[in-house]
């Protein structure tokens, strides 16, 4: 399981570690806010077109070939960079860092389902979401130091050692776990899966989660300099949110194993300890900040190993990388919507607002759970 955490973490803080450091990058690769949003957009716009892809050819050739090979892609994209320092080739090594990334990360996911039974999917999850969280923690802190120590290239540099290390981990430690044989599958059947309850409940949890977290993440700092805190505050607050998550997420999962709580009742509470916290976000000073921070982590944390362990268990093993590519799709336009959706309302209307709407979303999206996710 080792190298699947470390895939996670690779994941995360490869995402997240870019992502926070491309704003404040003086070079001449980032020249405005356009070309900023351009390659923030272009990895996530390649893993929301290509995680579904990837996920099913893991079904049909193995999972573990998929995850080395997303990996070495990951860490020659990151290459291409340290070599071609100039900023068209950035763009080439966002691109093919989210393509990578969306081959690697739903290969993982189905490993984890694959090489454990059903009744460690909770631990097996919430450990894989620990370090996934991790890497979100670690990623704008570390990726900030490289960056000022030796500009971004130093940055896709240990990226690329990192992709390159955990491939050769992988390959040689996760046992080989050949695909399993499946009847076909049209694409009306396809789509009768992919509607049933079973897989819409949870990937509906999973994507309000991650709507509420890129939120959090994104406009807790900017209501913390609302509130005239600083940037190390509001720096900390966003770690806190990451630390929550990273804490909760094992003890959810064992949880789930023990029989101390269900996926039903865990992600229903998961879903109002959120809204909860993007509530108190509208509250003014350094006490909203924080008690949003670990409130919008805490839940997400609960929400994320049983949104992930609940869709193992309806899932035809043979089908478990399709399943985990199209909830990790449905994650990603979470990703979206939420600064979105906080975005647009608090144009008009300001950021307590978004705040409380997004409250609202997830609020609503706890009766529609119950009902989609109630024994039939």
């Amino acid at each position: 399981m080792w190298p699947l955490y470390a895939a996670g973490f690779t994941t995360a803080f490869g995402a997240h570690g870019i992502a926070a450091n491309l704003g404040g990058f003086s070079g001449d690769a980032v020249t405005s806010l356009l070309v900023l949003g351009g390659l923030l957009a272009l990895y996530d716009g390649a893993e929301v077109l290509l995680k579904p892809v990837f996920g099913t050819l893991a079904d049909r050739i193995g999972a573990r070939p998929v995850l080395v090979g997303g990996l070495v892609a990951f860490a020659a994209a990151s290459a291409v960079y340290v070599v071609a320092d100039r900023p068209g080739w950035l763009w080439a090594a966002r691109l093919g860092q989210g393509a990578a990334a969306s081959a690697f990360s739903p290969s993982a996911s189905a490993l984890v389902a694959r090489l454990n039974p059903a009744a460690k999917h909770g631990r097996a999850f919430g450990g894989y979401g620990f370090y996934k969280s991790i890497g979100y923690t670690l990623g704008p802190l570390l990726g900030g130091v490289l960056v000022w120590a030796g500009g971004l290239r130093l940055l896709f540099a240990v990226l690329a050692v990192l992709g390159a290390a955990v491939a050769g981990w992988a390959a040689l430690a996760v046992p080989a776990v050949p695909p399993l044989p499946k009847a076909r599958q049209t694409v009306l059947d396809l789509a009768r899966r992919l509607a049933d309850p079973a897989f819409l409940a949870p990937t509906a949890a999973l994507a309000a989660a991650t709507a509420a977290l890129s939120a959090g993440v994104g406009f807790l700092p900017v209501s913390g300099r609302a509130a005239g805190l600083g940037t190390i505050v509001t720096g900390a607050a966003v770690s806190v949110l990451a630390l929550c998550a990273a804490l909760v997420q094992p003890r959810a999962g064992r949880a789930l194993d023990d029989g101390r709580l269900t996926a039903r009742s865990g992600v229903t509470a998961g879903l109002l300890v959120t809204a909860a916290g993007l509530g108190c976000a509208a509250l003014p000073g350094l006490a909203g900040v924080l008690a949003a921070a670990a409130l919008i982590g805490a839940g997400t944390g609960l929400i994320t190993p049983l949104g992930f362990a609940a869709l193992a268990a309806a899932t035809p093993r043979e089908r478990l990388g399709q399943t985990m590519g199209a909830a990790e799709l449905g994650r990603e336009l979470g990703d979206a919507g939420g600064p979105l959706l906080v975005a647009a309302v608090a144009a008009s209307a300001g950021l307590s607002w978004g705040f409380a709407a997004l409250a609202v979303v997830l609020a609503g999206f706890v009766l529609a759970y119950r009902r989609a996710a109630a024994p039939s």
